[in-house]
């Protein structure tokens, strides 16, 4: 399944012009309209993007408004982000992505989580032992759910292992990450409570207190999920509001305000591979934080 996407490298990592698309036989896809969420629905296996490989710091995100959704690098104040190190954890403590076709629609209140939605796709933490790469299309098996308050914004964290990792057979449940990965619940509570405290903001909450759900809650949340997805694409939900503006051009969905034709302009003019070594980071992207507060 997964061989059939490769990556379109633009410009440099670490520099505002970078960005990786997406392709499946040679043609660009969208990772947020085009590649199907599941795998292989009737054995629970769905499609995730890596956006952020395991232990690197670069915020890279699906660009919910350019055409085809390349990853690009965040950019907060006209400055590449980068997501500080709070001792003892490095960078990201999983391969960081997204799930494709899936929205959390900021019209929609959660009834548990009393907030709405954050405007993108469905998170992921894969917690194999494999280090991904940037654009690469994973099939994983979930695992359980983490309900991040980010500035008032529910922000949901789906736990998932590659179907091809050595303990997946021996992962079906929230339970068994504790099992067989111990500590790895409580960082990842840990991690995403005081990640943004060194670029000066309050530390974040979660509801359920932190409770790490079960792969029924979570499937739940993933149905959701793509249902909204599946309202944003066919045009019942607005891709267009007052606060956001996302690109909804797809080459795989017909019926589809933004179906788009391989002969379209919009598509012929997707800029050629032109890779190129990564730019240097600063230094003190390096730098390690020791936050007061970091107790669970």
């Amino acid at each position: 399944m997964a061989s059939q996407y490769t990556t379109r490298i633009i410009g440099a990592p670490n520099t505002l012009e970078h960005r990786v698309y997406i392709e499946k036989d040679g043609n660009v896809v969208s990772p947020f309209h085009d590649i199907p969420l599941f795998a292989d629905q009737n054995n629970g296996i769905l499609n995730m993007i890596v956006e952020v490989p395991r232990w690197t710091n670069a915020k890279m995100e699906i660009s919910k408004e350019e055409p085809f959704n390349p990853i690009k690098q965040d950019i907060k104040k006209g400055r590449l982000r980068y997501v500080r190190n709070c001792f003892p954890h490095h960078g990201y403590i999983w391969n960081y992505g997204a799930f494709p076709q899936t929205w959390e629609d900021p019209s929609q209140t959660h009834p548990e989580t009393k907030a709405k939605g954050d405007n993108d796709p469905l998170d992921v933490c894969e917690i194999g032992e494999q280090v991904g790469y940037v654009g690469q299309v994973k099939q994983v098996k979930v695992l359980g759910i983490m309900a991040l308050l980010d500035e008032g914004e529910t922000d949901w964290k789906v736990i998932v292992i590659d179907v091809r990792d050595p303990l997946a057979s021996r992962m079906n449940d929230i339970e068994d990450v504790e099992r067989q990965l111990p500590g790895l619940i409580r960082a990842t509570n840990e991690w995403f409570r005081i990640y943004k405290i060194p670029d000066g903001k309050p530390e974040n909450n979660f509801a359920f207190s932190g409770e790490a759900k079960n792969k029924k809650y979570a499937t739940e949340i993933i149905h959701e999920c793509h249902e909204a997805w599946r309202r944003l694409i066919s045009g019942e939900s607005p891709a267009k509001t007052a606060s956001y503006d996302i690109s909804i051009r797809n080459i795989s969905v017909p019926n589809s305000p933004g179906y788009t034709r391989k002969d379209d302009p919009a598509y012929t003019s997707l800029p050629p591979d032109s890779r190129k070594p990564p730019a240097p980071i600063d230094p003190s992207i390096s730098k390690w934080f020791y936050i007061a507060s970091a107790q669970v």
